[in-house]
């Protein structure tokens, strides 16, 4: 029993010396949003919602809807105005995942960027009852489009994103003129590979070491596994993810999400859409597989599905000229449909 004892003892000191010599060497406390400023664009705005303030980002032409007077006074007709996009970024990204869509659309669209809460320059839910559930998010998005003053719009969403944009057409479906579902969440999902930060982030035990260090390698790793094309992934791409990471409460936040589960009666809902839909989908998707793709192109009638063969769980960000270009067309389609009605 004494030797029992004293290995025991040999063990929990290496595990104590191990712990220790991590935070020494990945020592990354929480930063504040002020010492994140560089992540804020040249038209960020915080817009406040029950107490948490949301990073939005909004593109020119969203002046025109600005406000209801603003609207009825001005010299376009309604059918004249820009038309409203919002788009939904996913698990432990930001609204700059958009930055190439928000580039080639901005001139065209009313675009709207939001970071969610628990990600980006958002930071977590004031309320610390609330969940980080899809009906919640759902909630907060619409409270920031009425905020802005915004008609219909589409929604684009990726992974989580993607969900959070099917779930505010099934509840608000006054909010939603079209869909664009990129590797959503959705169905039950036989990932191949999972990032390792989702995999550590789950297990609450390590909560107090891991919401004091950060190693750079995992959040690059982390990114190559949701990316086709590793070679894609630059080290000014993992920074942006890596400083994200650390806004205050962030990396709590995103325990609570993963250990998060929706109920799979959702899913339910996916049928009963009646929206025009294009599902986007990298085919090298490890996390949620193409197959869930063909899920939703079937549930959802009438909708359209793009497959782009050598892109991963993030095409929007890994080849956004392509797949920007595919949802443009859409769009454009759509526009046509309603002017022939």
């Amino acid at each position: 029993m004494k030797r029992l004892a004293k290995v025991m003892l040999i063990l929990v000191a290496g595990i104590i010396v191990i712990i220790i010599a991590l935070m020494a060497i990945y020592w990354a406390p929480d930063r504040s949003v002020a010492e994140l400023k560089q992540w804020q664009l040249p038209n960020s705005e915080f817009i406040e919602i029950d107490g948490t303030r949301v990073h939005v980002v909004q593109s020119a032409l969203c002046g025109q809807y600005q406000s209801k007077t603003a609207v009825e006074d001005s010299a376009l007709p309604n059918a004249q105005m820009p038309k409203a996009i919002v788009l939904l970024h996913g698990t432990s990204a930001s609204l700059h995942t958009w930055d190439g869509w928000a580039e080639a659309l901005d001139d065209e669209y009313c675009v709207v960027r939001i970071d969610l809460p628990g990600f980006g320059l958002t930071g977590p839910f004031q309320d610390a009852s609330q969940t980080y559930s899809s009906a919640n998010y759902a909630a907060v998005v619409t409270q920031v489009i009425d905020k802005l003053h915004l008609p219909k719009a589409t929604f684009a969403g990726n992974s989580l994103g993607g969900k959070i944009a099917w779930r505010i057409a099934a509840l608000y479906p006054d909010y939603v003129e079209n869909l664009i579902l990129i590797d959503a969440v959705g169905y039950p999902a036989a990932s191949t590979k999972v990032p390792i930060g989702f995999k550590l982030a789950k297990y609450p035990a390590l909560k107090p070491v891991l919401t004091r260090i950060l190693p750079r390698d995992v959040v690059r790793k982390s990114i190559v596994s949701v990316y086709a094309d590793e070679s894609k992934v630059t080290e000014d791409l993992v920074t942006r993810y890596y400083e994200l990471t650390l806004r205050q409460g962030n990396r709590n936040s995103l325990s609570k999400r993963l250990r998060e589960f929706d109920n799979i009666e959702d899913q339910d809902q996916i049928a009963k859409l009646k929206v025009p839909t294009l599902i986007i989908w990298g085919a090298k998707d490890e996390l949620i597989p193409v197959e869930n793709a063909a899920l939703f192109h079937k549930d959802i009638k009438g909708s359209q599905l793009t497959i782009f063969d050598s892109l991963g769980h993030v095409p929007h960000e890994e080849d956004p000229i392509a797949t920007v270009t595919a949802a443009k067309q859409f769009l454009d389609q759509h526009a046509i449909n309603n002017k022939e009605k």
